[in-house]
């Protein structure tokens, strides 16, 4: 069994989506760039809750339970104030909308795998890693010194497929079990691929919330209050 940590985790945020109380991981292939939130102190809890729904008979003087509806609870996330960090200053402007907005959170993303791969032009494309030891459904993101090949984008999600898997190489897709993406053009300079374990993202769309300013004591570190309300169960990847 291993544990799963959250030091090293990094939370994201996207660009406004459409409000759905349903969300898959297609509904992210459009999120062409993701904002660290820096200065992350704690993580409040995601996930969903439901609630129970209990009659009580008299005839029989016992009380029956049926499943109630489920809620998403609001995330408390705790920072540190960084007024020059970009994560916080796009959380800050996403607090004035009335739209939802994108997130993702890479649980433990300090130990994702990071190597430089070449990519072929091809139908599909061909990422050469050698021994990357990564499974299907592995979410990969690329970046590059110069220029990816034409149909994959720096900084973007995208996974790992079944087909064409080999000790060296893989192909991705825009969504996990998707068709692989075909490439065009060469691309140029020096391209790295970063891949976190599987299972370990967690991606939702979600309301950024006003919250307060924390202190304390003299020797106190004054804190920020950023929490997040879910708006449909979390996609994890």
């Amino acid at each position: 069994m291993a544990l799963s940590k959250v030091a090293g985790s990094k939370l994201f945020i996207g660009g406004r989506v459409p409000y759905k109380s349903i969300i898959t991981a297609s509904d992210f292939s459009s999120q062409q760039s993701w904002l660290e939130v820096d200065g992350w102190q704690q993580t409040g809890d995601l996930g969903a809750e439901q609630e129970t729904m209990t009659q009580t008979l008299i005839n029989r003087n016992v009380t029956i339970y049926d499943k109630g509806v489920i809620s998403f609870p609001i995330m408390q996330n705790v920072f540190v104030p960084m007024l020059d960090d970009a994560g916080q200053i796009a959380f800050r402007a996403a607090q004035k909308s009335c739209k939802p907005f994108a997130f993702k959170i890479e649980w433990g993303a300090d130990c994702a795998e990071e190597g430089v791969v070449t990519i072929s032009s091809a139908t599909p494309g061909v990422v050469t890693w050698n021994n990357h030891g990564l499974v299907a459904g592995t979410p990969v993101v690329f970046a590059t010194t110069g220029a990816l090949p034409t149909g994959l984008t720096a900084g973007t999600t995208y996974y790992v497929v079944s087909s064409g898997l080999t000790a060296n190489a893989f192909s991705v897709a825009a969504t996990p079990g998707g068709t692989a993406i075909a490439t065009t053009a060469a691309g140029s300079g020096t391209h790295t691929a970063t891949a976190s374990p599987v299972n370990e993202t967690d991606m939702f769309f979600g309301f950024a919330m006003r919250g307060t300013k924390t202190g304390g004591d003299a020797s106190a570190s004054r804190l920020l209050n950023l929490p997040i309300q879910p708006i449909a169960e979390a996609v994890t990847v």
